[in-house]
This record gives structure tokens, C-alpha cells and sequence, in this order.
């Protein structure tokens, strides 16, 4: 069920529990039961209401928020998500209390870079964001102080490695004096920072433009909005 984009794992779980889930028509309620590719796999009513009703919600965090949790005196970026903070250059969608029941960040954007959140409780939306696999590619603005010579390119581009295990290749584009386009499949911890420092130069700001499809657009620094029926991933 989740590889077909049905639901998460968690929630194809909870759905079987409860007899919402059919295969070729017929009840299914024992967790693991196999399925053949041939066959088809619906959910009741109530299971895809259940589904219809999650949401995904884009926020343009500021630096000085944390992703998650709040650590020290620095707030969680969750705190944005607010009517006042609604954007105001989209058609207005009711921000209801049961939107915030299990919704978490898919993915880390840290404290001193700005950009691009997604924050969602659709199982299926998180799995695809937060994959090891690398699947959906985010895109990066950094601003920087140093000297970039061709080699330090090429390095940033596929020769470098964190924490003992080769970085996967990277489009790294310069842009201006002091500009790179960063294109990745990863997201290790402060990966961006650290292949800067690991060539020399100096990070002066960061920003996360684009997941996936997705951008981040005109979408104001501190405002949200949820993600429009006719966007993906």
C-alpha cells in the first residue's frame, strides 16, 4: 500500500486494523497479507477521508527558527504556522485545529539557513521526503566570501566527503562573484556549510528554493501556505 501511494506504512497498518482496506474486493484485516501486482488495492470511505483530509503545509522559515524541536531560546518553525502568518497572495484556506494533529517537519533546514520547509501529516508525503534513497532533489542559493578556483568546483561537485562516506555527485553551479546554485539528492547534517568549509570558503547565507517540483516562489520570509491540490513533489 505504500509503495502504491495509498497511505503510509503506519496508516496502511491502522487501516487493515480496522477492515478499510480491500484487494480485489474483498476485506482484508491480517497485517501482512500478501498482494499480488495484478490485484487491486482500494480504501473504504472512511479510510480515504482519512487520507483526503492531510495536509501539506510550505513555510519560508526565517534564520533563528529550528526545524523541530525548540532548542534553547530559539522557537520551532511550526510557531509560524499561524492565520496571521497565512500568505496573503493565495486564495485563503481555513487553518483548522485537526491540521495540526501529527503534523512535523519532512526534512531539516538548520537554525542559520533560511528557506524552504515543508511541514505535513500525510504519511505518504513524508516518506517520499525524507527517503535515504535521494529521490527528490533540493535546490540551494548560498552567498559566500573566498577565493573559488576551477579544482574547488570540481571538489564540490563530486570529490569531497563528511564523516568518513563519499558524497553523492552534486550540481553545483557558480552563478556571480559570490553566488552558488547548490543541487543535491542528500541532506546530511549541514552538508552544505560543511563541503563549503572543506574547500574554504566562507557561508554568508543559505537558502533552500526548491524541493522536488516545489518552490518556494514568491512565498514571503516567515508566511506558510499549504501545498495546492496541483502540485507534487
Amino acid at each position: 500500500m505504500a509503495q502504491r501511494g495509498l497511505c503510509s506504512r503506519r496508516e496502511a497498518d491502522e487501516y487493515i486494523e480496522r477492515g478499510l482496506v480491500l484487494v480485489d474486493g474483498v476485506r482484508i484485516s491480517t497485517l501482512g497479507s500478501k498482494v499480488f501486482e495484478h490485484q487491486t488495492i482500494t480504501l473504504e470511505a472512511a479510510a480515504q477521508q482519512i487520507q483526503d483530509e492531510r495536509v501539506t503545509i510550505l513555510v519560508n522559515k526565517p534564520v533563528g527558527y529550528v526545524s523541530g524541536q525548540p532548542e534553547r531560546e530559539y522557537p520551532p518553525a511550526a510557531k509560524l504556522i499561524t492565520p496571521e502568518n497565512q500568505d496573503p497572495n493565495v486564495a485563503p484556506q481555513q487553518l483548522l485545529r485537526e491540521h495540526f494533529d501529527g503534523l512535523a517537519p519532512a526534512g531539516r533546514l538548520d537554525i542559520d539557513s533560511r528557506g524552504l520547509l515543508v511541514f505535513t501529516n500525510d504519511g505518504r508525503i513524508a516518506k517520499l521526503l525524507t527517503s535515504e534513497r535521494g529521490e527528490i532533489e533540493k535546490e540551494y542559493m548560498v552567498r559566500f566570501r573566498g577565493e573559488l578556483r576551477e579544482e574547488q568546483l570540481a571538489m564540490l561537485r563530486e570529490g569531497l566527503s563528511l564523516d568518513g562516506k563519499k558524497l553523492r555527485p552534486a550540481r553545483v553551479e557558480l552563478i556571480s562573484e559570490d553566488r552558488l546554485r547548490f543541487e543535491l539528492h542528500e541532506g546530511r547534517h549541514r552538508q552544505i556549510r560543511r563541503m563549503c568549509d572543506a574547500v574554504g570558503l566562507q557561508i554568508l547565507s543559505l537558502m533552500r528554493v526548491r524541493i522536488g517540483k516545489v518552490r518556494l516562489g514568491q512565498l514571503a520570509e516567515g508566511c506558510w501556505r499549504f501545498l495546492r491540490p496541483d502540485e507534487s513533489f
